[in-house]
């Protein structure tokens, strides 16, 4: 069982103000600069944006389906985006916006993080998902809501996340709450259990890659959580072991990356969601918002993350002024 306490205390490095991001199209960039910056320092924009966006759409090809990307240097608010507009299943993507609407209701004393809850044998999700707890107390057991943050954050424990969406009121709650973050593009539409029992499910529960960044920033930037919560938050998604391949596959070691995954059985040679999003943390202590979703997907496995990590590898080394050694 995972420890019933954790450290709030985490280096807020990763917090900055927001900026606003492009909203393309297809593809798409932007600066931030303004009309009275020099031509020098606009060209020099352009063709880091334009350099990225070129490299993005060579990646994606690799994939042989349909991939999405939105891309946005926070302090900077320099942008870049590959059908930024289309929507993607997230699969476990969308236990980030759940722990934050969980994290939510702890701020406002709803819940609390220390409060016991019974996970029952009905409470487990189908045996081709994943779920620790179910592995290992096949009989059920008491945890945290702490305990089960960290489970469904960190270890994407589909039982995890079934049970915190009924603590806080269902899919609906959570959808409701990103609304209110003015983040209209991500719909949270059914449990993981069902998700397990319909193939269909995944795609009622999406994103679009520039709405997931939108989230993204709103947790960079504070909003939506108090201070501890957000700590909390940030935490878990950095210790996330899941995904090592994907965006921090090719990026320095010891790079922090608060990022969570999401990703699809493979049926018939087709892969639905090979997905990762999350918050970089760049050498110059500047940050990228990330999200990259692979969808339909006829690549093989390391393929498909390997897209992944190259397309965030392309944005680093646009931004953090550092390329390959």
């Amino acid at each position: 069982m995972m420890k019933k306490t954790l450290s709030y205390s985490l280096c807020l490095s990763l917090l900055a103000s927001g900026c606003s991001i492009a909203k393309p199209n297809s593809v798409s960039t932007r600066s931030s600069d303004s009309p009275s910056s020099t031509d020098g320092k606009q060209s020099v924009t352009n063709n880091i944006t334009s350099s990225l966006q070129d490299q993005i759409e060579q990646i994606s090809r690799d994939a042989k389906g349909r991939v999405g990307v939105a891309v946005t240097a926070i302090e900077t608010g320099e942008s870049v985006a590959l059908n930024g507009k289309q929507q993607f299943p997230m699969q476990s993507v969308y236990k980030f916006p759940i722990g934050m609407a969980v994290l939510y209701q702890v701020d406002r004393g709803v819940l609390s993080l220390e409060q016991k809850v019974r996970v029952t044998k009905k409470d487990f999700v189908t045996a081709r998902q994943h779920s620790p707890i179910r592995d290992n107390h096949p009989q059920g057991v008491e945890l945290s809501v702490l305990d089960l943050l960290q489970f469904m954050v960190s270890e994407s424990d589909g039982t995890a996340c079934d049970v915190l969406l009924g603590l806080v009121g269902g899919p609906e709650f959570v959808t409701k709450y990103l609304r209110n973050l003015g983040v209209n593009d991500i719909v949270v539409a059914n449990t993981e259990k069902e998700l397990g029992q319909d193939p269909r499910a995944q795609y009622r529960n999406w994103a679009t890659p520039e709405a997931m960044v939108t989230l993204l920033r709103a947790l960079h930037s504070g909003r939506g959580l108090e201070k501890r919560s957000l700590a909390l938050l940030l935490r878990l998604m950095t210790q996330t072991p899941t995904g090592s391949q994907r965006i921090k596959g090719l990026l320095l070691k010891g790079t922090v990356v608060a990022h969570k995954t999401g990703s699809s059985r493979t049926v018939n040679g087709l892969t639905s969601a090979t997905n990762d999003v999350g918050l970089v943390t760049l050498p110059n202590g500047r940050h990228l918002a990330i999200a990259v979703f692979v969808s339909d997907s006829k690549a093989d496995d390391s393929t498909r993350e390997k897209v992944i990590a190259r397309v965030a590898r392309a944005a680093w080394d646009s931004w953090s002024g550092q390329t390959h050694k």
